[in-house]
């Protein structure tokens, strides 16, 4: 975790770095105000640590100001990075002509001051989109067909939310566009798949209470991600108990003989406590193969123990990068990052893109989504899988 923290300092701190030597180079500064500008840069980058200070002091409001301003800063800059990067890539690409051409092409290259206002202008516009498109929960719809489902039913839906982190700004509005979403799709079953909660999660009035009014048929199921455990386990696990979840550490349940569910808890829990719990192929074994196996876990990792043992994984975490293009970074750790794809032995596993933001409140590329999987039945014949899709 320490290590994740020290990490994180030094990126950000060096995407700090980066902008200011661009800003130099494109604009004649003195040297007061490039002390002032090291000296703001420097506190935007401890601005996480500042937000978590002020609300551990108890100044909600203030903190929920710095966290807007701060992560939205984050997000901006992230995207001025990356801009810059196409820059540089393109600046590569005019010199490689020069050297293949044996002359100059000084009508391609970029002045110093339009290396930094071309990606600060688009680094702007992409943050704009991005906070609007973060707002603009999209439903993904998928059907499924399975042999496991009883004839006294014809249809089970599933909603899954995911990575909504409720917090400093995630609050009341956003959660209730969210559940707007999920009471349209009239779940017969809501989970939710970790990160229900933030890292800041003192203050969540009545949002607690919006969740609890959500009543599927069949109950609603959670497990914990790794911002439970930030949050302090205590008090998230007591939140998803007042929103209405059931939540499932390394445990199962069985509904009417219709579907089982089961719930791995997250890693992260096992560096703040020390457990170790079951493992994901006991939890599975000892469940009835004749019912539909409905396997919840943050993390989009599938044990290759696992495979056949369950029909279908739902996870989150990766939120698809959230900003491209960090997504291709994220790719490299988690090769199946959004979306369905079938593992073999008629598992399958879906990855939702994640409900809310974590940090900047800006998707770009990424939309948020609200997942709804319909469970049909269909009767199994020889030679065909129990598990289809539609």
């Amino acid at each position: 975790m320490s290590l994740f923290f020290i990490v994180f300092f030094l990126l950000y701190g060096g995407m700090h770095l980066h902008a200011f030597f661009r800003l130099r180079a494109a604009f004649p500064i003195g040297t007061a105000f490039q002390v002032v500008l090291v000296l703001c840069m420097a506190a935007l980058t401890l601005m996480p640590f500042f937000v978590r200070l002020a609300e551990q002091q108890g100044y909600e409001s203030f903190a929920r100001l710095l966290s807007l301003g701060g992560y939205l800063w984050m997000g901006v800059l992230f995207l001025f990075f990356s801009w810059s990067l196409v820059l540089d890539l393109y600046r590569v690409m005019v010199r490689a002509g020069e050297l293949f051409l044996q002359r100059e092409l000084a009508a391609c290259r970029l002045s110093p001051r339009l290396l930094f206002v071309i990606p600060c202008f688009l680094a702007l516009v992409s943050a704009a989109y991005g906070y609007i498109e973060a707002l603009n929960i999209r439903t993904e719809e998928i059907t499924l067909g399975s042999a496991k489902l009883p004839a006294s039913i014809d249809r089970l839906r599933i909603v899954q939310i995911s990575d909504v982190h409720l917090g400093l700004i995630v609050r009341g509005g956003r959660l209730g566009r969210m559940l707007q979403v999920v009471r349209r799709a009239q779940p017969d079953i809501l989970v939710s798949t970790g990160d229900l909660v933030d890292g800041q999660i003192n203050g969540l009035p009545g949002l607690a209470e919006m969740l609890q009014a959500i009543t599927p048929r069949f109950g609603k199921y959670a497990i914990p991600g790794n911002h439970e455990y930030y949050a302090g386990f205590r008090q998230a696990a007591e939140f998803t108990d007042r929103a209405g979840f059931t939540m499932l550490r390394g445990e199962r349940v069985s509904i009417d003989g219709l579907i089982t569910i089961a719930g791995m808890d997250d890693p992260t829990g096992r560096y703040f406590h020390g457990e170790k719990g079951v493992s994901e192929k006991e939890l599975l074994s000892g469940a009835s193969q004749r019912e539909f196996i409905l396997l919840l876990k943050h993390r989009p990792f599938i044990h290759q123990e696992s495979i056949g043992l369950f029909d279908l994984q739902l996870s989150g975490h990766v939120h698809k990068g959230q900003i491209f293009p960090f997504g291709l970074v994220t790719k490299l750790y988690y090769p199946i990052d959004a979306g369905f794809s079938a593992v073999g032995r008629d598992s399958a596993l879906y990855v939702s893109r994640g409900t809310g933001t974590w940090g900047p409140p800006i998707r770009f590329l990424s939309p948020p989504e609200v997942t709804v999987i319909d469970l049909v039945r269909h009767p199994q014949e020889s030679g065909q899988e129990g598990l289809n899709g539609f």
